[in-house]
């Protein structure tokens, strides 16, 4: 606990090359359209072919990185698997792509189903539901007009179309990936199901974005499960993988860079969230709707941008304040709950 956070590489590798961070395992780094950049991708050496863990957004630039990392790289061997650790798009975005060359998918039931209901679920405008949920929110007035005429985020849009069939993988299965032995550890929160990769053989772990190294995941609450509690199942998850957590370990994270000092991160990213609960407790003595918590929560500005994942973010721990007792809510004249400390 007392070994801080180091990380082993200084810069991540260049777009089209790869770091070798192990024997046979290789990082590689694909750009996102967004605020946080870029997503990290590995490919585990087989032998005959590669393994291959998170996919990076489809785009046509993601793609042609890949046609170049397969070229380079990977040598020319085929990717025969793909392995996702969770159904947000820039993890499993060109899952459907390898699936079409001939790659098997691995991912747990819950990120296969969620990710290819989603693409199946396209919208030109946000639904009533979403509507009544953003309000529900207390998404600002102007933001809420404004999305109301825009055609909304869409995994479609940057989700390649996923074939029918998968593998499922599930806590306690053991893996042969790379010339390792891998077990699965199952975290919630981030996202429902997320599997992580424990090798038994040295001292890796595949943790997608279960476990970060200088961020915190987003802990959202969506129109689809309005009355979630991820935070709730964070803190359970980020309890539970602390106890396999070894000074070590080397993370090998979705975003970011790889790091050491595994326990030390754990206990920091429980304490991070129990810390914003207690503030959030506090600022709730008047009562406020979601969308007005922002700077007791995130200590800093919040863009257009990043407002959406900022907004379902605060919901998640007002709702979690309310699952736990110590807030109350009811419905404000313009549709947004409201919430107050107990």
């Amino acid at each position: 606990m007392t070994t801080g956070i180091r990380y082993p590489f200084d810069a991540p590798p260049e777009h089209g090359a790869a770091i070798e961070v192990a024997e046979g395992v290789l990082w590689m780094r694909l750009p996102l359209p967004m605020a946080l950049d870029h997503v990290n991708v590995y490919a585990l050496d087989d032998g005959d072919g590669w393994t291959v863990i998170d996919t990076g957004f489809s785009a046509p630039r993601s793609r042609a990185l890949w046609e170049a990392l397969l070229s380079g790289p990977l040598k020319g061997k085929p990717v025969r698997r793909v392995l996702v650790t969770h159904h947000h798009p820039d993890h499993v975005g060109l899952a459907g792509w390898f699936q079409e060359r001939g790659a098997e998918l691995l991912t747990t039931r819950t990120a296969w189903l969620f990710a290819r209901m989603l693409t199946l679920d396209e919208e030109d405008r946000p639904s009533p539901a979403q509507l009544d949920y953003w309000r529900r929110c207390g998404m600002a007035a102007d933001m809420l007009e404004k999305r109301a005429e825009e055609r909304p985020f869409n995994f479609c849009d940057c989700v390649w179309p996923m074939p029918l069939g998968f593998t499922r993988i599930q806590q306690g299965d053991r893996l042969e990936i790379g010339g390792r032995t891998w077990d699965v550890h199952i975290g919630d929160g981030h996202a429902p199901e997320h599997a992580t990769l424990w090798s038994r053989d040295d001292n890796l772990v595949l943790a997608g974005d279960q476990i970060l190294s200088t961020i915190s995941s987003n802990l959202g609450v969506y129109a689809t499960e309005p009355e979630a509690d991820p935070v709730a199942e964070w803190l359970e998850s980020c309890e539970r993988l602390s106890e396999l957590a070894r000074p070590e370990h080397l993370v090998l994270g979705g975003h970011k860079l790889p790091f050491t000092g595994l326990p030390f991160r754990m206990a920091q990213l429980i304490e991070n969230h129990h810390s914003a609960l207690d503030r959030l407790h506090g600022y709730l003595a008047e009562p406020k709707a979601a969308g007005e918590c922002f700077p007791v929560l995130f200590k800093r500005r919040i863009g257009e941008p990043e407002y959406g994942l900022a907004l379902v973010e605060a919901m998640a721990h007002c709702l979690h304040l309310w699952h736990e007792g110590r807030a109350t809510r009811e419905i404000r004249g313009d549709g947004a709950w409201i919430w107050q400390a107990v």
